[in-house]
Formats: structure tokens, C-alpha cells, sequence
């Protein structure tokens, strides 16, 4: 296994997989090509927000031969494993964000873009008691925006 990562560390340079192939090690989750490839284009280029549809096309633009299937599987996985953090904007929009530090988000609703807000910029009170036997792990807050006229 080791010797195709090495392999595959070769084709693409000195050892650019090193860091990515650290994290998925440090975050439990078995090294295969198509998480490496994937965990690159999320995590190497600074914090981003992403759909399943556009990383696969980047996986694609890329090179990288993995199904649209298997790209929402190791989004989920990397979500488990706290590499990453699920947004749901809406029923049918899910982003996948590579800051996992507390903060809040703005949307974009015409443009489909979120944007982050510092976490120390919103002050949330008021909330109701959790359910009996819960508490509350984490607020996350989606302010919407559109154009101003």
C-alpha cells in the first residue's frame, strides 16, 4: 500500500502528498488514491466552501477519475472525521467547508456563494433550554444576502 502512495507521491512530484497523507492518517481514514486526490484540491489551496458537483468537476478538470458518488462519500467521511464542516444552506444545498474553527457564514443568494463571519462577531442569546436529557453542541448561523438596489 505504502509503495503505491510513494508511487503515486513520484508522479506528482516531491512528496506533495505528505501533509494530505499525514491528515486522513492523523484523522483515522485509510489513505486510498481517491481520498489523497481530493483531500489535495480541498485542503491545498486555503479555506474554501464546496459542493459535491463542484469538486467533482475540479476532480475531473484535474485528472482525477472518480465518480460523483464517491466524491459525496469522502465528503461525508471527512465531515465524520472533523476534517471538515457541513453547511446546509437549504433542503436542497449543502456546502462543505474547510474551516472547522467556530464561525458563522453569509450567503449568497444570488451568486451561491457563502462567505465566513468570525465566530466572536455574533453574540447569540436568548436561546431556549435545550430538551430534557440534551444540550446544545453548536449554533450555526446562515445570514442570508442578495444585492442591495
Amino acid at each position: 500500500m505504502d509503495a503505491k502512495l510513494d508511487k503515486i507521491e513520484m508522479e506528482m512530484g516531491a512528496r506533495p502528498y505528505s501533509q494530505t497523507l499525514a491528515r486522513l492518517r492523523e484523522a483515522g481514514l485509510r489513505p486510498t488514491r481517491q481520498r489523497l486526490a481530493l483531500s489535495r484540491l480541498l485542503f491545498e489551496g486555503g479555506d474554501q466552501h464546496v459542493t459535491a458537483e463542484r469538486l467533482h468537476e475540479q476532480a475531473q478538470g484535474a485528472g482525477v477519475s472518480v465518480s460523483l458518488a464517491t466524491v459525496y462519500n469522502t465528503l461525508h467521511q471527512f465531515t465524520d472525521a472533523k476534517l471538515l464542516r457541513e453547511v446546509v444552506v437549504d433542503s436542497s444545498r449543502t456546502y462543505f467547508d474547510t474551516n472547522v474553527s467556530d464561525h458563522h457564514h453569509f450567503f449568497h443568494e444570488e451568486e451561491g456563494r457563502l462567505m465566513d463571519i468570525d465566530g466572536a462577531k455574533i453574540e447569540v442569546s436568548g436561546l431556549p433550554d435545550a430538551p430534557a436529557g440534551t444540550g446544545v453542541s453548536r449554533v450555526d448561523i446562515v445570514i442570508r444576502v442578495r444585492a442591495s438596489d
